[in-house]
C-alpha cells in the first residue's frame, strides 16, 4: 500500500471524523463519549493548526488516518513540548500507517524546534472487547517510555480503565533554548 502524508485541511474534517467515530462508538481507545459534530471537529483542527501540526495518511486517494501535534499542558514554558495523538481508519490498523504519520510528525515537531513528546493512552488492567494494550505497544516500538500510569481514571462501556503517559525526547535541551517555530512559519 503506497501512502500519502501530507497537511490535513479544514476540507478534510468529516473523512477523518468518519475515522475518529468509530474509536468513540465502539472502543474505549477515547474516552470520548459522543461523536463530535463535523462542525466541531472542524473547530478543534482550526484550532491545533494555529501552532502544530495536522497531518493525514491517504491510500488510492481515500484517507486512512491522521495524526496531529497539540499544546502539552498550556503555559509558556512547555512550549518545547506536544502531545501527540493518532488514529488509523478501523479496516487499516496494524498496516504501518500510524508508524508514517508519527514518523513525519515527529520530524515536523524536529524542525519546529519541539523537544519532548507525549500521549496520553489509555489502558486495560485486563483486554476486554473495547480495548486492549495495542496503542502502548505501538508506541513503545516508536521509543516511547512509560512516564507514569493513572489508575481507574477512566470509566467507559461500565469499565473502569487506566491511563497512561508516555514520552519520547526528540530533540536537545540547552540553557538558552531557542524558540519553537509555528507549524505554518515552518519552511
Amino acid at each position: 500500500m503506497k501512502l500519502l502524508i501530507r497537511r490535513a485541511l479544514p476540507e478534510d474534517a468529516e473523512a477523518l471524523l468518519g475515522i475518529y467515530a468509530y474509536y468513540v462508538k465502539y472502543t474505549a481507545v477515547t474516552f470520548e463519549y459522543d461523536v463530535p459534530t463535523v462542525e466541531e471537529f472542524r473547530r478543534r483542527m482550526e484550532e491545533i493548526t494555529v501552532r502544530h501540526p495536522y497531518i493525514l495518511a491517504e491510500a488510492d486517494g481515500k484517507v486512512v488516518g491522521f495524526a496531529y501535534a497539540a499544546p502539552f499542558v498550556g503555559r509558556r514554558a512547555y512550549d518545547w513540548s506536544a502531545e501527540l495523538t493518532v488514529y488509523a481508519h478501523k479496516d487499516f490498523q496494524k498496516c504501518g500507517i500510524g508508524k508514517h504519520l508519527y514518523t513525519e510528525l515527529e520530524e515536523i515537531l524536529r524542525r519546529m524546534g519541539v523537544t519532548n513528546l507525549y500521549a496520553c493512552i489509555s489502558v486495560p488492567e485486563t483486554e476486554d472487547k473495547y480495548l486492549t494494550d495495542n496503542s502502548l505497544g505501538f508506541h513503545r516500538h516508536m521509543g516511547y517510555a512509560v512516564a507514569g500510569r493513572f489508575h481507574k481514571c477512566g470509566y467507559k462501556f461500565s469499565t473502569w480503565y487506566d491511563m497512561v503517559w508516555v514520552e519520547k525526547t526528540i530533540g536537545s535541551h540547552f540553557t538558552n533554548q531557542p524558540e519553537v517555530i509555528s507549524y505554518s512559519d515552518l519552511k
